[in-house]
């Protein structure tokens, strides 16, 4: 039973009842419905986001769940960093090794390409955190993808490197005669006298003037295709294929020190000198031809000569004399 409020009442000098409202009384009726429902509410609320009411099993279950959520997360980290460095060699692939070796870059299309086609993925899809788990799956395809196309670059530029030593040993880089053995430089390239005629003439080769017998040396790597004496005006006479477009032509020879077939490295004694064919005096008419054109050699004596060497037969060859030939 509720507690009587009483109030003094000065009129009538007596203690009266306290009367309320039948309004005020129901609006307090409800107010305390609707605070008894809050209440109850954040009661319950607070139930369920708390361990007070599961299981054994649902507690290990939600423990579970945190710790493969840490571990995704960690794994996410982790995918980050290695792409990364996936990244960083991708970038050095294409700047540095690919750049040095004349090879074009691979693009960032061809590196990071998805999948098309089906839905790779509908078998992800359904699950609370599907959206998290697709985007990863896509992100390590794409990274096992770039992977293998770096694999594939690598392979490519180690095939280049090897092709590239094998260019610089064969390109003929060095003077085919010592310039200890070496009288003169009698003739160069470009217009000449010609030594029979007398008239202006093309000259496609450098004239060494040396002993009859002086060794002849491979300026590079490679196979004779040629060491016979059937080519007119050249004499006893070797070719030497270096690949990569090259060839060399050693004309007048006096004897050979190779045959046909043989292959042969820089700095080889491939024959002597000679006068033999279209000459006037013992010599070495040399040759190089490149993708079928007869091109300047004294562009290729990078070997064997000093600066003060070089200088000396540049003037030598820019002479517009008689050649031996």
């Amino acid at each position: 039973m509720a507690k009587v409020k009483y109030y003094y009442d000065p009129e009538t000098l007596s203690y009266k009842p306290v009367e309320y409202p039948r309004t005020l009384r129901i609006s307090n009726f409800f107010i305390f419905l609707i605070s008894s429902f809050l209440f109850g509410l954040f009661i319950l609320f607070g139930l369920l986001t708390t361990d007070f009411l599961n299981t054994p099993e649902e507690l290990l279950l939600k423990r579970e769940l945190k710790n493969y959520e840490f571990q995704f997360d960690l794994v996410s980290k982790r995918l980050g960093e290695i792409e990364n460095v996936i990244s960083n060699i991708e970038e050095r692939d294409n700047e540095l090794y690919r750049n040095y070796f004349e090879a074009s870059p691979v693009s960032d299309e061809q590196r990071k390409a998805g999948f098309g086609g089906v839905n790779r993925y509908k078998n992800l899809e359904g699950y609370g955190n599907s959206e998290q788990i697709i985007e990863t799956t896509k992100r390590l395809d794409v990274l096992s993808r770039r992977i293998v196309i770096q694999s594939k670059s690598l392979d490519e530029i180690r095939l280049l490197a090897e092709k590239k030593e094998e260019l610089l040993a064969s390109i003929p880089s060095i003077q085919p005669i010592r310039n200890e053995d070496l009288k003169r430089m009698a003739s160069g390239y470009g217009w000449r006298i010609d030594p029979f005629t007398k008239t202006r003439k093309r000259h496609y080769g450098m004239d060494f003037s040396a002993s009859r017998g002086t060794p002849i040396y491979a300026p590079g790597n490679g196979v004779v295709k040629r060491a016979d004496s059937r080519s007119s005006g050249y004499g006893r006479h070797i070719r030497i294929d270096h690949g990569f477009g090259y060839v060399t032509v050693y004309a007048h020879l006096n004897k050979y020190n190779v045959k046909r077939g043989q292959k042969i490295k820089r700095g080889d004694i491939i024959g002597y000198v000679g006068s033999t064919g279209r000459s006037v005096a013992p010599h070495l008419h040399y040759e190089i031809i490149k993708d079928g054109k007869k091109i300047n050699p004294l562009n290729f004596y990078i070997g064997n000569l000093t600066s003060d060497e070089y200088n000396a037969i540049l003037i030598q060859a820019s002479q517009e004399n008689l050649s031996l030939d």
